[in-house]
């Protein structure tokens, strides 16, 4: 029997199978062999997800049918909870419920992180948690009390997999508030040449 690896939550047979017939299978036995993926949350996850203000969600309903949803919020708001759990405090919105219906038949979650500036994202696998009456205590620790709309239940994920992906293809993105402090800087540079040949002008 053939010792089995963490990737292999996506690299099923079939993907192998693929991977064999294009060339790449020994290179991704080789990675799984000297440096799996990793299915707890390390410092580095942790630091990277208090962050992130949004990320993308997949789901599928009983029938295998893919869905995905952007999800956003202040910087931080998926939590961690353990080395092993992330939860979300999972708003009143536009009352689809595509996502946590399909939590209901199928509690597979993937979930979809980028980090523009520094040109990184990262993918987790994971489980939905079904919820019970002691995860009361986690709305106060997941909810963000300056936001207004309902909380109307808490998502809560169980981590089985998760992976950096490489930089290439991703450009450098920056939100007004990434891009401020550049600006500040460009802005006190012109201020001071400014007075720089005010004086200048004033000694002549």
């Amino acid at each position: 029997m053939s010792k089995s690896f963490i990737s292999d939550i996506a690299f099923s047979p079939e993907v192998k199978k693929r991977q064999e017939e294009m060339g790449s299978r020994k290179t991704y036995q080789k990675m799984a062999e000297r440096r799996d993926w990793q299915d707890t949350i390390t410092e580095g996850l942790e630091s990277f997800l208090a962050l992130r203000d949004s990320f993308y969600m997949a789901s599928a309903n009983n029938e295998g049918q893919p869905y995905i949803q952007h999800r956003g919020g202040p910087k931080g708001f998926l939590k961690v909870l353990d080395e092993k759990h992330l939860a979300f405090a999972d708003y009143s919105g536009n009352r689809q419920y595509i996502s946590v219906g399909n939590f209901d038949v199928n509690n597979k979650v993937h979930l979809f992180l980028m980090d523009y500036p520094n040109r990184m994202r990262i993918k987790i696998w994971g489980e939905i948690v079904p919820q019970t009456e002691e995860d009361v205590t986690l709305f106060e620790k997941v909810s963000d009390k300056d936001y207004a709309a309902k909380v109307e239940r808490i998502i809560k994920i169980k981590i089985k997999a998760w992976d950096v992906n490489c930089p290439q293809h991703i450009e450098q993105r920056f939100t007004i508030e990434e891009f401020q402090p550049r600006i500040q800087r460009l802005e006190n540079k012109i201020e001071e040449l400014e007075k720089q040949l005010k004086e200048f002008q004033d000694k002549k």
